[in-house]
């Protein structure tokens, strides 16, 4: 025989909102337990001589919510073994109201019915405290478990769950990563009763003005204003959607995917320029810059209706889900190294099985220096390449002993190639040592800009020309640009 659990909604304001079948059902019912008698309609039931069992000390007991929760359910599991209960819960059944969903996920388990009556959600009321449509636009969240990313700050929000100054606290924190710190918040207690109350302050304030009170919640206003919205990644696309649109930027509509192609790799390396000066103000510029560029790619990719940045950050989600299986997944990577294995391993199978393909395959769109470490690479997967420095230090006075013997010969092509070879020679050192050859030089490259400007500070302050000045004389200022570059880059020598 299975035994019932009655779930009965309080509704959210007072006994005058009760519905009459509701009334009658808890005045003739037994065994009725409450997850909190903090509420109007128990003091006004209980004076009318209604008996019950609350769960509040529980909220006393435990640390956290969901464990009060699983305690709730646990109890509520134990008086129904024997006979039908009634559970009392306040607004409605369905609405922020975890234990109901413990009890349906375990009512098989536990032989139990569990059924439902009445209840008005506190929604109803706030929409009408607030004189505010849901059509346009809205969101319920759980001011316990708030986090950034839930929020859309272009529609109505409504947080519920915030009992005290604690959890007011954290939401406040929470809001002001994506809304203005001033931007306006309205404190709603006991919406629809007689003791309903909404109190309006600036974001900033809102846990100097919540109390202790389970019937209180936040509403949010939607951000309307652009310039508040300029941390919004939807912002962003409605901007170079705009661009890209019938009256948009003459420029942004008519680049396609090849027009764009030089714009992303200068981006990237004012990226990596940003990062060795360690500009970080600098860094977050130039990343947005790449970043624009990801986006009027994506944007070309809709207006031709092959792909969309949804698209885009699908196959990234879905790749490094994939990719990390020791992170998302139940294998087991304790190095680096092994990452790093296991990622090539699975970007192998990725891709499809071509016998005619090279292993060298996928490196003709990188530039001369970056194709030779892929290259390197690649062909050292599969053995071709050096265990020690000394055949490639052997290799580098080779290639240069056949460099020599080309310009001595005027041999122009035979030259160049020859330098080509000592270089990609350089790049397996470089590769040797782990140096990325990339970085090395573009830090020499900053190294020697900023030396010479040295040379033409110190000159300028002389005033003395480049034509007047002897190369003894700038050699001189290069040695003492090169003594002052090395104190600052290691101050306490």
């Amino acid at each position: 025989m299975h035994n019932t659990i009655t779930v009965v909604g309080l509704g959210a304001g007072d006994l005058n909102q009760l519905p009459f079948g509701v009334y009658k059902y808890l005045k003739e019912a037994e065994h009725i337990f409450l997850r909190t008698k903090e509420h109007p309609v128990v003091n006004e039931l209980q004076a009318e001589g209604l008996s019950f069992i609350s769960f509040d000390e529980l909220y006393e007991q435990e640390s956290e919510f969901n464990s009060v929760y699983e305690s709730i359910v646990e109890r509520l599991w134990e008086e129904s073994r024997d006979k039908d209960i009634v559970y009392v819960v306040p607004g409605h059944p369905f609405v922020a109201e975890q234990t109901v969903q413990l009890l349906l996920e375990g009512q098989d388990a536990h032989n139990t019915n569990v059924e439902f009556k009445g209840g008005q959600s506190f929604l109803d009321s706030m929409f009408q405290a607030l004189r505010i449509d849901p059509v346009d636009g809205f969101q319920l969240l759980d001011g316990t478990s708030l986090t950034a990313e839930q929020m859309n700050i272009r529609q109505h929000v409504i947080i519920a769950q915030v009992y005290d100054s604690f959890i007011a606290s954290h939401v406040k924190l929470i809001l002001m990563e994506r809304y203005p710190d001033d931007h306006p918040v309205h404190i709603v207690t006991a919406a629809g009763s007689e003791s309903e109350s909404i109190t309006s302050v600036p974001l900033y304030e809102i846990d100097r003005h919540v109390e202790l009170n389970n019937l209180t919640a936040l509403y949010v206003e939607p951000v309307t204003r652009m310039d508040h919205l300029t941390r919004e990644f939807s912002q962003l696309r409605d901007v170079i959607r705009t661009l890209r649109g019938p009256d948009g930027c003459p420029w942004d509509k008519k680049q396609t995917h090849e027009s764009l192609r030089k714009y992303l790799l200068e981006e990237a390396y004012e990226v990596i320029e940003a990062i060795d000066r360690k500009d970080d103000e600098h860094l977050t510029e130039e990343l947005g810059d790449v970043l624009l560029q990801v986006m009027l790619h994506a944007q070309i990719g809709e207006d031709n209706g092959y792909f969309t940045v949804e698209d885009v950050i699908q196959a990234l989600n879905e790749k490094m889900i994939r990719r990390h299986p020791h992170v998302f997944g139940d294998q087991s990577l304790d190095t680096a190294e092994q990452v790093k294995a296991t990622w090539d391993e699975i970007k192998k199978s990725e891709k499809d099985e071509d016998q005619t393909a090279s292993i060298l395959d996928g490196t003709e769109q990188f530039p001369a220096l970056l194709r030779a470490v892929k290259l390197q690479k690649k062909a050292a997967k599969v053995g071709f390449d050096w265990d020690e420095v000394s055949p490639i230090l052997d290799k580098i006075k080779e290639e240069i002993e056949e460099f020599q013997q080309a310009a001595e010969n005027q041999d122009e092509l035979e030259t160049e190639s020859e330098l080509g070879d000592v270089l990609f020679a350089l790049v397996n050192l470089c590769r040797y040592y782990k140096v990325d050859p990339e970085l090395a030089l573009n830090r020499t490259n900053r190294k020697f800009f900023d030396r010479f400007r040295f040379i033409e500070s110190e000159l300028a302050k002389k005033d003395v020309s480049f034509d007047q000045a002897t190369l003894e004389d700038m050699d001189k200022l290069w040695e003492k640009a090169k003594i002052l570059s090395k104190k600052k880059e290691n101050p306490e020598e």
